[in-house]
C-alpha cells in the first residue's frame, strides 16, 4: 500500500494533484508537461530553496521510495543513491545469466531495449514489495507523436511497453510511479496521452505571488546594484510569463556585470526572453500611441475607450473576450489595435505564423504560445489575417491539423477565466471566412467595421 508523503502539504499544487491521483489507485503513469525546465520551490526547516524538477522528483516527492531511477535517451539510467545503482547492477547480472546477454558491461543504445530491461527489473523488485519511482525525461524522444504506421520499430516497441505499464494491474496494486516528462503534450504519442491509465499533470509558469517569493529569495542573497529602480514587487509583477530560472538570469546579469536594473532594461530583457522562448512565434510591439492618435472611426474609438477604462479600473466582467476588426486594406486595423494597447498600457504581442510542415509541430507551437499568453496576463494579442491564420473546423487535406488547431484556439478563447486578461484582436479583410464558432458570443464577440474616410473631417 503506498505511503503518504508527510511533506506533501508544503509542496506545489501540481505535486499535490499528482499525489492525489496516485493515491486514488487509478494511475501509475503520469505525464508532466509545461514548465518542466524550471526551478521548483522546496520548503525546508530554515526556509525555501529552489531546485531543478529532476532533483525535486528524486529527492523530495519520491525521496522515501526504495528505488528511484531516472532515464533519458542521451544520459541513460541514473540513480538517486549509490545503493540503488548497486542493486540494479546485481539484478542486471542475473538478467545476463538467464538470457545470455552482456548488458552488465553496457546497456543497449535503443530505448526499447532499455525499457525491456527496466520492465524485467521492475517486475522482480515488485515481488519483493519494493516501492519504486521511474522518471523518464525527454519522453517525446522515446514515444514521439505520429501515426504508428510511420514510426520505427523501436519507437513502436517503446510505446507498447509504456502502454502496458499504464494498464498493468500489478503496478496499480503496488507502490510504483512512472513519470514521463515532456514540455508539450502534443509531442508525445497520442495513444499514450489518451490512454485511460495515464494522467496528465500540467506544471504552470509561476504566478505573481510565486515570482515575488522567488525574487525576494534571490535579492536576499544577491542584491541588485545601487541605483536600480526596480523593487522586488515591481520585478515580480513585470516578469509575468518568465520562468524562475529566467528571472534568476536577469538578476545575475545585472549583479555580475554591475549594471543597474531599470524598468526599461527589464522590459527589453523580458521581450528578448519571451520571444526566444516562443521561438519567434510571438512578437512584442511597443505602442507609443493611444486612441487619441486615431483619425476618424469615432464609434470604434468610443467603444474601445470604454473597454480600456473598464480594464484599467479592474471591471473585467463587462469586457468582451475578443474583437474582430474588419475592413478593406489600409483602413488602419492594426494601428487601431496597437493604439488600444497604448491606451490601456498593457503588453501587446502579434501572433506570428505558428504552422509547420512537420507532423505534430504545429500543435506543439500553439500549445507553447497559449501557455505563455496565459502566464503573461493582462495582454493584448493581435492576429493579423486571422481568416488564414486560425484555420477552420471543416478544413481537410492536412491530416486534421487545422481541425485540432482550431479546437485549441476556440477552447482557449472561450475560457471565461481569461476575460479581461487575454484580449484578442482578430484582424481581417474577409470576416466571412472566419468560422462562426469564433465570432459568436463568448469568443470574439465584439465586431468593429472600419471604412475608408468619406468626409473631410475623417481625412
Amino acid at each position: 500500500m503506498p505511503e503518504h508523503n508527510p511533506h506533501l502539504e508544503s509542496m506545489a499544487a501540481w505535486a499535490r494533484q499528482l499525489s492525489e491521483k496516485y493515491y486514488s489507485r487509478m494511475f501509475t503513469v503520469f505525464t508532466l508537461r509545461g514548465n518542466v525546465r524550471d526551478l521548483v520551490p522546496v520548503s525546508e526547516g530554515s526556509g525555501t530553496s529552489f531546485v531543478p524538477l529532476s532533483r525535486f522528483l528524486t529527492e523530495n516527492l519520491f525521496g522515501g521510495r526504495s528505488l528511484v531511477l531516472s532515464y533519458d535517451r542521451g544520459g541513460g539510467i541514473s540513480f538517486s543513491r549509490p545503493e540503488m545503482q548497486a542493486d540494479f547492477a546485481s539484478a542486471l547480472s542475473g538478467y545476463d545469466n538467464f538470457h545470455g546477454t552482456g548488458y552488465s558491461t553496457g546497456l543497449p543504445r535503443n530505448p526499447d531495449g532499455v525499457l525491456n530491461i527496466l520492465d524485467s527489473y521492475l517486475r522482480v523488485r515488485l515481488l519483493e514489495n519494493k516501492s519504486i519511482a521511474l522518471i523518464i525525461d525527454f519522453a517525446e524522444t522515446i514515444a514521439p507523436a505520429g501515426d504508428v504506421a510511420g514510426l520505427s520499430s523501436e519507437d513502436r516497441n517503446a510505446i507498447v511497453i509504456l502502454k502496458r505499464w499504464a494498464q498493468n494491474p500489478a503496478f496499480l496494486r503496488a507502490d510504483v510511479t512512472i513519470c514521463l516528462i515532456a514540455e508539450n503534450l502534443t509531442e508525445l504519442n497520442r495513444s499514450i496521452v489518451q490512454s485511460p491509465g495515464v494522467a496528465s499533470i500540467e506544471i504552470p509558469l509561476p504566478d505573481q505571488q510565486e515570482r515575488l517569493s522567488f525574487v525576494q529569495h534571490q535579492l536576499a542573497a544577491t542584491p541588485l546594484p545601487a541605483g536600480s529602480d526596480v523593487s522586488a514587487e515591481v520585478l515580480a509583477k513585470l516578469s509575468a510569463g518568465l520562468q524562475r530560472i529566467q528571472i534568476q538570469g536577469v538578476i545575475a546579469h545585472s549583479v555580475e556585470n554591475q549594471k543597474i536594473l531599470t524598468l526599461k532594461s527589464l522590459m527589453e530583457r523580458k521581450k528578448e526572453l519571451i520571444e526566444a522562448e516562443a521561438g519567434g512565434l510571438l512578437e512584442f510591439i511597443q505602442s507609443r500611441f493611444d486612441l487619441s492618435m486615431v483619425a476618424g472611426h469615432g464609434p470604434a474609438k468610443t467603444k474601445l475607450k470604454n473597454a480600456a477604462a473598464a480594464l484599467r479600473s479592474g471591471n473585467t466582467d463587462v469586457l468582451p473576450m475578443g474583437y474582430i476588426i474588419c475592413g478593406p486594406v489600409g483602413t488602419g486595423k492594426t494601428f487601431l489595435a496597437t493604439c488600444f494597447a497604448g491606451e490601456v498600457g498593457t503588453p501587446t504581442v502579434i501572433l506570428k505564423n505558428f504552422r509547420s510542415m512537420w507532423q505534430g509541430v504545429t500543435e506543439g507551437n500553439l500549445e507553447k504560445v497559449l501557455t505563455l499568453l496565459k502566464a503573461m496576463n493582462p495582454i493584448v494579442v493581435i492576429v493579423d489575417e486571422a481568416d488564414a491564420q486560425l484555420g477552420d473546423r471543416s478544413s481537410s487535406g492536412d491530416s486534421g491539423v487545422s481541425n485540432r488547431v482550431f479546437a485549441q484556439i476556440a477552447q482557449f478563447m472561450g475560457n471565461t477565466e481569461h476575460r479581461g486578461k487575454v484580449v484578442w484582436f482578430l484582424l481581417t479583410c474577409r470576416p466571412d471566412l472566419i468560422p462562426v464558432d469564433l465570432k459568436r458570443q463568448g469568443r470574439a464577440e465584439e465586431h468593429i467595421v472600419l471604412f475608408y474616410p468619406d468626409t473631410e473631417e475623417e481625412c
